[in-house]
């Protein structure tokens, strides 16, 4: 009997009769009031077997007291014509009774036991594809975003870099505008028109820079909102 003890614990007994007549059977223990014995006897035919279940009552075990609980299966063959099962038994002779003795053993399952029956027990979870589909693709739009932003960022600087380096050029052609006109202004030999196309040609070029670096910062701006 395995435990815990504390409901109703049943075992089963297999009688099996092998021989070709008819066998009565009947069941005794050592203790009558902890078990309950179903069917506690009756008769089994030829080659045929019957399930004898053993029901332990409830009781507070002891590991340290040793079972003394025993079991005796009685069995003689039936006679011709039965019709008193408590006669066939006071009437058989010693040498026609044979019997099987059985000893209980109680045993406490162990705690490695309990938490495999309990892992047994558990349900295995069920994947809802529904719910789990929903959340995935989450952080992998994030590190989309990330990288779409980092790519972002860089193409910004460089268009910061960009747009310093036309500044600076800028700055650089109009200082030489400037020169060029105090040379234009010192020098009596130029002509007006010469002096004219390097105005136009000095002037030309912010505009020609200002234009270059609208587009650039159009290009990042469009790209920034798509």
């Amino acid at each position: 009997f395995s435990g815990p003890f504390t409901d109703v614990v049943t075992t089963n007994l297999k009688l099996r009769n092998p021989s070709d007549r008819k066998v009565c059977f009947k069941v005794k223990t050592t203790a009558p009031r902890r078990y309950c014995v179903r069917p506690n006897s009756g008769i089994i035919d030829p080659g045929s077997s019957v399930i004898v279940s053993v029901m332990l009552q409830p009781f507070d075990y002891d590991p340290n007291e040793k079972s003394k609980h025993k079991f005796m299966v009685q069995t003689t063959y039936a006679p011709p014509n039965i019709s008193d099962m408590e006669a066939v038994w006071k009437e058989a002779k010693p040498d026609e009774l044979m019997d099987s003795k059985l000893r209980c053993v109680f045993e406490m399952p162990n705690e490695n036991d309990k938490l495999n029956d309990i892992d047994a027990s558990k349900p295995a979870p069920v994947l809802n594809t529904s719910k789990q589909d929903g959340p995935m693709p989450k952080p992998h739009s994030v590190s989309l975003n990330d990288t779409e932003t980092r790519k972002l960022v860089e193409e910004c600087k460089r268009l910061q870099a960009e747009i310093m380096k036309l500044t600076d050029e800028n700055r650089h052609l109009r200082d030489e505008g400037l020169r060029l006109r105090k040379v234009a202004h010192s020098d009596k030999s130029g002509s007006p028109t010469s002096l004219a196309l390097r105005d136009n040609g000095s002037n030309s070029l912010p505009s020609l820079l200002v234009v270059i670096a609208a587009i650039f910062i159009g290009f990042f701006l469009g790209k920034f909102i798509l």
